[in-house]
Order: C-alpha cells, then sequence, then structure tokens
C-alpha cells in the first residue's frame, strides 16, 4: 500500500499532479476541501461541527479534520492507497495522521514536495485567478500572504517526515508531464 502526502505550496501543481498519479498509481486522493464540500453539503455530523467553526470565521479543530479523514479511509478499506493533499498543514495534523494510518496497519510511505520559487508560485496562481473563479487567486498581495503562511505554518510539516527519513523535495518546474515523471521516479523507487 502506497500512501502519499503530496505538498507544497499553493500554486505549485498539488491538484493537477494528484489526479495524474490517482490514474496511474490507482490511489485514492484525499483532499480536505473536498472532504469538507462533502460533509458540509450532505449535513453530516462532522460537516455540521465544521459548518459552525467556519461561520464564525474560526479555524475547523484539527479532531473534527482527522474524524472527515477517518470516514474516508474507513469508507475505502480497499484503496491500493491514499494520496492526501491539502493535510496535514501542522505537526499536530501530521501526528493525527500518522496514528490513524497505524491505526490501520498502514503508514505514511512518503511526503513529496513540488518545490517552485515563489515568483512562479505568484505567476501560476494570477493565471489560475482569470478561470478559477477564485478571488484569492486574483490578488498578489493576498497570494504572497498564503505563500508566507505556507512557509511559516505548513513548512515545518517537511522537517517531522524528514526527521523519519520520508520527506523529499521534487524540483517542481518543468511541463506537467516532466514534473510528473519525477514524480513518478521517486514512487517507484518506493515500491521496488
Amino acid at each position: 500500500m502506497i500512501n502519499l502526502i503530496l505538498f507544497g505550496p499553493p500554486g505549485s501543481g498539488k491538484g493537477t499532479q494528484a489526479a495524474k498519479l490517482v490514474e496511474k498509481y490507482h490511489l485514492l486522493h484525499i483532499s480536505t476541501g473536498d472532504l469538507f464540500r462533502y460533509e458540509m453539503g450532505n449535513d453530516t455530523p462532522l460537516g455540521k461541527k465544521a459548518k459552525s467553526y467556519i461561520e464564525k470565521g474560526e479555524l475547523v479543530p484539527d479532531e473534527v479534520t482527522v474524524g472527515m479523514l477517518r470516514n474516508k479511509v474507513e469508507a475505502n478499506p480497499d484503496a491500493a492507497g491514499f494520496i492526501f493533499d491539502g493535510f496535514p498543514r501542522t505537526i499536530p495534523q501530521a501526528e493525527a495522521l500518522d496514528e490513524l494510518m497505524a491505526e490501520k496497519g498502514s503508514r505514511i510511505s512518503a511526503l513529496l514536495m513540488l518545490d517552485v520559487p515563489d515568483e512562479e508560485l505568484v505567476k501560476r496562481l494570477l493565471e489560475r485567478g482569470k478561470t478559477s473563479g477564485r478571488k484569492d487567486d486574483t490578488d498578489e498581495s493576498i497570494i504572497r500572504n498564503r505563500i508566507e503562511v505556507y512557509k511559516s505554518e505548513t513548512a515545518p510539516v517537511f522537517d517531522y517526515y524528514q526527521a523519519k527519513d520520508k520527506a523529499e523535495k521534487v524540483y517542481g518546474l518543468g511541463s506537467i508531464e516532466e514534473i510528473f515523471e519525477r514524480l513518478c521516479n521517486r514512487i517507484d523507487a518506493l515500491v521496488a
């Protein structure tokens, strides 16, 4: 079973690459954004809890997010593995994910970080903003702030997995196919 964390700042190409990796390796893509939309849209108990925090402009507590992840993992016992996208964002979330995987008799195989320079991230997000409908993709100052928040709050998760010898940077510039090939080379080395 391959369990990957696809990691990187906003605009690094995680969503694009996750879709291609899912297809090639038959993994289940778990995006926290999708989980939130599903749980809230279906008015589940966890969705109602999440909504109550979001409506107050507060962050959803880790236990709610981890509960959603647990539901998704448990609903797919026959999955060949998982790609986690948008999670974990903090070290406590990484620890909770490791615990969840251990409970299921599994583990995180690797965290693969798409390494992209800040100026390229800004360029990509502004371009995406022309068609995404996301307001936060159209304002350069908001984009730069998102990148800084990623560096201060989320980037330490890379160090957490690197200390376990499970984190690798993957050069995130080039064509979609070139980046995909680099990711596949790393994944193939894991299962060899």
